[in-house]
């Protein structure tokens, strides 16, 4: 034994300046991975914080309508809770939003098998909202714009066509801050008639056709729309031409729905702005101005900071962009579609036989829905990297969270999705946890699974924070890139 020791020791000492510099080197390593793969979340800066008792409530109405150049503008986006004029109990809207979000993804599920029947029957039947959820309340985000000289706060979707407004005169209207437009003192303003060719678009549109007839044997000339809600509430007016403002770009003739009766939970906004890709949205009717392009940048302190809505490619950010195809797909043609190839939790590349399918990209969704398989792959990952922090019962459809009240920071891994095209969204630090308690007792990965493998997945408006996401429809394509969205 001791010939062995003897003979070990001389052997180990001539290899220590080799084997510290390996070790120099792994740790630096290490170092450096830890510097890319984590970031630094602080648990109580006091985002969800009610508002003061003396603080004046907000208005819908953007401060600075617009700004831009010729082809391009951009419009200031500001959270939808703001249009309430109510304190805000953060608590209480944090937890209902999760089980209202639930409903809008049931929702569009629906409309997506309606859809892939082919067939304007089962598009009416599956009772799916035009606006996407807006009386699920989880669209979270408006603009103002100028619609036949008025100011009109429209909330903002990306799974909707039609952009329709509440008129005067109205049989049945909810609550708005500001006037109701009303054609009837605009000089500009002009009727879509039944049998014209904009009437017929609406099938693709909403899923029903213009409504034409008339009533005791006189015919009807103006074009009609109905959209209906599961819940019961709906949207119904008729279809006409205004010139709009957006910013500092004046549209004329843009066709939008009057809407002459209204009823749902729409949060004091004016109406809703649809940038689908149906030829009725506002995405289509602006091409030759902007060519097709638009993008926005969600901020990360929802009730505070505004982001921004750009049409056209002269949007602001510092980094580049990366690109991925829209997928096109004729049973989703209303809908942005992206191809999902792969996912990392702090550097560490997932696999799974789901990835490789088409994934819908949507800002009225809150939290991204991913397939079964997928998220265990995605949750499993995620424990393993952040361990020793004190678990805490799920909440609604959130299955991993977290009792965080004990500590001031956090180190979190990243969370990249990986597009066709090698396209990457890396996670906003502030998109990767969902607050359901603000004081960060029940604290959850902000990402879903959906009940079924052959289910559509949704990368929702929450992990979209902080980036500036780019729509261009004519190249048929999507851009991602990093930025601090502020306007």
């Amino acid at each position: 034994m001791s010939k062995k020791a003897n003979f070990l020791l001389p052997l180990n000492l001539s290899l220590a300046p080799f084997l510290l510099v390996l070790i120099y080197h792994l740790l630096s390593c290490v170092a450096v991975h830890g510097v890319q793969e984590k970031k630094i979340l602080s648990l109580h800066n006091n985002i969800w914080s009610p508002r003061k008792s003396n603080e004046a409530p907000s208005s819908c109405f953007s401060h600075n309508l617009g700004k831009g150049r010729e082809s391009s503008t951009t419009l200031e986006m500001k959270h939808r809770e703001i249009c309430s004029g109510k304190t805000i109990d953060w608590g209480k809207k944090l937890r209902r939003a999760l089980t209202l979000d639930n409903l809008r993804v049931q929702s569009l599920q629906l409309k997506i098998k309606a859809m892939s029947s082919s067939t304007t029957e089962s598009i009416s039947e599956a009772q799916t909202p035009l606006t996407s959820g807006m009386k699920l309340q989880t669209l979270n985000y408006i603009v103002t714009v100028d619609l036949g000289g008025r100011n009109m706060t429209l909330i903002v979707d990306t799974g909707s066509d039609l952009t329709w407004v509440q008129c005067q005169p109205c049989k049945s209207c909810y609550n708005q801050q500001g006037p109701l437009y009303d054609p009837s003192v605009s000089s500009s303003y002009k009727t879509v008639f039944c049998n014209s060719s904009t009437c017929q678009d609406l099938v693709e549109a909403t899923g029903n056709s213009g409504l034409c007839g008339g009533n005791n044997g006189v015919d009807k000339t103006t074009c009609d729309y109905v959209v209906n809600y599961g819940d019961g509430s709906y949207t119904r007016g008729d279809l006409g031409s205004e010139s709009i403002q957006l910013g500092d770009t004046k549209i004329e003739s843009f066709v939008f729905g009057c809407g002459r009766s209204n009823k749902g939970l729409f949060g004091g906004a004016s109406g809703l702005m649809g940038l689908g890709r149906s030829s009725v949205s506002l995405v289509s009717q602006t091409m030759k101005n902007f060519n097709g392009v638009f993008s926005y940048c969600l901020p990360s302190l929802e009730g505070v900071a505004s982001g921004s809505l750009s049409f056209g490619d002269d949007y602001k950010n510092s980094t580049s962009v990366s690109y991925t195809p829209l997928v096109q797909n004729p049973q989703l043609s209303s809908f942005y579609v992206l191809n999902l190839t792969g996912a990392s939790i702090g550097g560490v590349e997932l696999e799974s036989s789901s990835f490789g399918r088409g994934i819908l990209i949507d800002s009225g969704t809150v939290i991204t829905r991913l397939p079964p398989s997928i998220y265990k792959a995605v949750k499993t990952e995620f424990l393993k990297q952040f361990s020793g922090f004190p678990s805490a019962p799920r909440y609604s459809i959130l299955d991993t969270c977290f009792n965080l009240t004990s500590y001031e920071d956090v180190s979190i891994p990243t969370i990249k999705m990986i597009f066709q095209g090698s396209a990457e969204l890396e996670v906003d630090v502030t998109g990767v946890f969902y607050f359901v308690k603000p004081d960060a007792s029940l604290v959850c990965l902000a990402l879903a699974s959906l009940s079924y493998e052959n289910e559509v997945g949704i990368i929702g408006n929450y992990q979209q924070k902080n980036q500036r996401v780019i729509y261009d429809t004519k190249q048929e394509k999507l851009g991602i890139a990093g930025e601090n969205c502020s306007f």
